[in-house]
């Protein structure tokens, strides 16, 4: 078989190879790196193709077993393999504590920064904080729907910037965190 009939068999495939692909993977993205993938192969190992055999079921092979290589190359990084002495490692995190005094401090000022502010902003920003959708917060307040959304947005810009306020910039605390 010559390249030009084994590319234009290639390429009468693409949308097969492509349905194929996000059947495997459920993944737009995913499923277009398999193609490609695949289609590597295929055109790397070329002379492997035995003239007069079925195209598309050994390019669907190629696909599939490329898919289920990656997903066991997958299920292994997953793995952790403890070689100590009693698995210290695996059986440690049995009796973590946890101390959430941080996390709650941080909720608490919050909790004071939303119930410091206006109401005009507060009221719209706690509903839709509370999984109102906007047209349910504009009738309810009785608002139009524009005014609504500029509430929360302004709420959410207010929050913001006292957050940078009072902890400085993500930036810089995530930096003194790690050092």
């Amino acid at each position: 078989m010559s390249t030009l009939e084994f590319n234009n068999q290639l390429f009468s495939l693409n949308s097969s190879l492509n349905a194929f692909a996000y059947n495997l993977t459920k993944n737009s993205q995913e499923a277009q790196d398999l193609y490609q993938e695949t289609a590597f192969r295929a055109i790397s190992n070329r002379e492997k193709f035995n003239p007069g055999t079925n195209f598309k079921a050994w390019m669907f092979t190629i696909m599939k077993n490329i898919f289920i290589n990656q997903y066991r190359k997958k299920q292994k990084a997953n793995t952790v393999i403890d070689k100590t002495e009693n698995l210290f490692y695996l059986n440690s995190g049995k009796n973590v504590i946890r101390n959430e005094a941080d996390t709650n401090i941080a909720l608490k000022e919050l909790h004071q920064m939303i119930d410091d502010m206006d109401d005009s902003l507060k009221i719209p920003f706690q509903l839709h904080y509370d999984g109102f959708k906007y047209q349910e917060i504009s009738e309810k307040l009785d608002l139009p729907l524009g005014t609504v959304k500029s509430r929360i947005f302004f709420a959410r810009k207010a929050l913001k910037q006292k957050i940078k306020n009072l902890y400085g910039d993500y930036h810089t605390i995530r930096m003194s965190l790690t050092a």
